[in-house]
C-alpha cells in the first residue's frame, strides 16, 4: 500500500461516546518518497555509526547505565514526574518524602529497560515481552492496581475524563487482536519495510490503540529502544528517543494525532526518522566527549595521587562512570575504608575539580562528577 492511500482508522460509537478503531498495519507498505528515502539514508547512517562507535568504546556498559537513567528521567518527566537526573542516582532514604513517587517511577523504568534488554537474549520481541515489561514498570507506583502486566479489559481515554477526552483509544475488546496485528507486522519478514520504518509506524500504532490503562506513554517509547536492540541494530542499547520527544513534546502529539484525525503518516514518519538520526548524532558526540574526557583524567588527574592511593582513586573514578553521584558512605562502602580516607579522597578530586558538592549542606552531602554528567543533561 502507498503511504498516500494510507487510511488511519474510524470512530466507532460506543454508548455515550465514540472510540477510534486503527486500521490493521499488517500488510505490505510501499514506501517510494524521495524526501523519506533521503532521511531514512541519513538516519541509517547516523545509526550505524553510533553501532559502530558503541563497540569501541571500553567499558561502555558503565556509560550506558548513566544513559537508561537519563532515558527514565526524560520518559517520566513526558508524563509529569519531576525527578532529576541527580536524583535517579540516590536512594529513597535520601530524597524529600514528596518526591519518592516520582523517583520511585524512575526506578521502575530503569529496572524495566535492564530487565528487557537482558530478556531480548533469550526471548524475541513480542507482546509477552512487552507485558512483562509493563508489570516491570507499575509496579508498587501509582497505577499499580490498573491490571499491570496485561491488555486492558476496559475503556481508558486521553484527558480528563472519558466525556471530554482528547482522545478515545479502541474498545478493549478490540485491544488483543490489534496487538497480535502489530507483533505479526513487527516480524513478518516478507514485508520488505526497512525496520526503522516499521518500529515507526508500530510506535504510532500502540499509542493509538493504548494496549494498557496506564502506562502507555513510558512502555511505548521504551519499545523503540527494546525493537532497535532486538533486531541488532545497535549492539549496545545506546539510542533513546524521549529526549527528542520531550524537546519536541507538542509536535509529537500534534503528529500523533495528524495521524488519526487526517491519514498524515507520512508527516510523522519524517518527524520520527529525524529523530532518530538526530539522537544516534547526539549519542555518538556524547561518546566521543566521554572518551575525551576519561583520557584528560587518566593523563592530568589520577598521576596527581601517591602509589598508595592510586588502587582507591581508579576504583572510585570507574565506580563514577556507572554512577556519578555518590555520598561518603558508599565510597566507605565501595572502596572497604574509612569515611576519613574516603573524605579525603574526595576533597582532592572536588580540588582537582571532577567532584562537586550538590546540596550545600554540612551533613548528608552528595557529590556529583559533573562535567560527566553534564555530557548527559546538555
Amino acid at each position: 500500500m502507498n503511504l498516500s492511500d494510507y487510511c488511519s482508522g474510524t470512530y466507532v460509537t460506543q454508548y455515550e461516546y465514540r472510540s477510534f478503531l486503527p486500521t490493521s498495519i499488517h500488510h505490505p507498505w510501499i514506501i517510494a518518497e524521495p524526501k523519506l528515502q533521503n532521511l531514512l539514508s541519513q538516519a541509517d547512517r547516523a545509526l550505524g555509526e553510533l553501532n559502530a562507535f558503541s563497540q569501541l568504546v571500553p567499558d561502555i556498559r558503565f556509560f550506558i547505565r548513566t544513559y537508561v537513567a537519563k532515558e527514565a528521567t526524560l520518559s517520566s518527566r513526558i508524563e509529569g514526574t519531576q525527578t532529576s537526573i541527580e536524583d535517579a542516582f540516590k536512594n529513597a532514604e535520601d530524597l524529600q518524602p514528596e518526591k519518592r513517587d516520582d523517583w520511585a517511577e524512575v526506578q521502575n523504568y530503569i529496572r524495566a529497560i535492564n530487565s528487557a534488554i537482558e530478556t531480548l537474549e533469550k526471548l524475541p520481541f513480542s507482546n509477552r515481552l512487552l507485558r512483562d515489561t509493563h508489570a516491570i514498570l507499575m509496579s508498587g507506583v501509582r497505577g499499580q492496581t490498573k491490571q499491570r502486566g496485561e491488555f486492558r479489559m476496559s475503556q481508558n481515554w486521553i484527558g480528563v475524563s472519558l466525556k471530554n477526552a482528547v482522545f478515545i483509544p479502541p474498545h478493549h475488546e478490540q485491544v488483543a487482536d490489534l496487538m497480535s496485528d502489530l507483533e505479526k507486522f513487527l516480524h513478518d519478514e516478507s514485508i520488505n519495510v526497512p525496520p526503522l520504518i516499521k518500529i515507526a509506524i508500530a510506535h504510532y500504532q500502540f499509542e493509538t490503540i493504548h494496549p494498557f490503562l496506564d502506562g502507555n506513554g513510558r512502555l511505548g517509547r521504551l519499545m523503540i529502544s527494546l525493537y532497535l536492540a532486538a533486531e541488532n541494530l545497535l549492539g549496545k542499547p545506546a539510542l533513546y528517543l524521549s529526549a527528542y520527544f520531550e524537546k519536541n513534546k507538542t509536535a509529537y502529539v500534534d503528529h500523533l494525532m495528524a495521524v488519526r484525525e487526517g491519514n498524515h503518516m507520512q508527516e510523522w514518519l519524517v518527524f520520527f526518522l529525524h529523530g532518530v538520526k538526530e539522537t544516534a548524532e547526539s549519542a555518538t558526540e556524547v561518546f566521543r566527549e566521554i572518551i575525551k574526557l576519561k583520557e584528560r583524567i587518566e593523563r592530568e588527574i589520577l598521576p596527581r595521587f601517591s602509589l598508595r592511593r592510586q588502587n582507591n582513586a581508579q576504583r572510585l573514578m570507574s565506580h563514577l562512570y556507572q554512577k556519578p553521584v555518590v555520598d561518603i558512605k558508599e565510597i566507605c562502602q565501595l572502596l572497604d575504608t574509612v569515611p576519613n580516607t574516603a573524605g579525603a579522597l574526595v576533597n582532592d578530586l572536588i580540588k582537582y575539580e571532577v567532584l562537586r558538592e550538590m546540596t550545600g549542606q554540612q551533613r548528608n552531602r552528595f557529590f556529583v562528577f559533573y562535567e560527566y554528567l553534564g555530557l548527559f543533561t546538555r
